[in-house]
C-alpha cells in the first residue's frame, strides 16, 4: 500500500516536468536566441511576444501552440497559433473506477480534459511574421 504514494508523486513529477519551461526552450533554441537583438531575448525570456517576431521566436517565448488556424481573407491567407489555458482539474469523492478521459484511484480524480474551450493568447501571422497578439481579458 506504501507503493501508491510513491508512484502518485512519480507520475505527478512526471507530468511537472513534461512542460517545458521558457529557459528550456532558449537552451535547446540557443544559437538562434544569441543571434536575436537583446530586446527580442527580453521579450521571449518574458515569455511576452511582439508584432514582428518570427514563428521561431514565438515558438520559443510560448512553446507550440495548442492549435493552428488558417484565416482567408481578401486580403491573402493568415496563420492564427492559438494557446489555451491549461489547468488540470482534480476533485475528491467516494467512487473508484475508470473510463473515458478520467480515472480514479482512491476516491481521488485527476481529469485530463484541461483545454479550456476557448483560446487563452492568439497569435497571428501574415508571411511569417506576427502582425497581431490577442489576450483573453478573463
Amino acid at each position: 500500500m506504501k507503493l501508491i504514494p510513491v508512484l502518485l508523486c512519480v507520475g505527478l513529477t512526471g507530468l511537472l516536468v513534461g512542460c517545458a519551461s521558457v529557459d528550456s526552450r532558449i537552451r535547446k533554441g540557443q544559437v538562434d536566441f544569441d543571434r536575436w537583438p537583446a530586446e527580442v531575448q527580453a521579450a521571449i525570456r518574458a515569455e511576452r511576444v511582439e508584432v514582428g517576431f518570427t514563428p521561431e521566436q514565438v515558438e520559443m517565448a510560448l512553446g507550440r501552440p495548442s492549435r493552428v488556424y488558417t484565416r482567408t481573407t481578401a486580403a491573402g491567407e493568415e496563420e492564427i497559433w492559438a494557446y489555451y489555458e491549461r489547468k488540470p482539474g482534480f476533485s475528491f469523492g467516494m467512487a473508484v473506477g475508470s473510463g473515458g478521459y478520467q480515472s480514479t484511484a482512491g476516491g481521488v480524480t485527476y481529469d485530463r480534459r484541461y483545454d479550456s474551450l476557448d483560446d487563452a493568447t492568439r497569435i497571428v501571422f501574415k508571411d511569417g511574421r506576427v502582425t497581431s497578439v490577442e489576450l483573453r481579458k478573463t
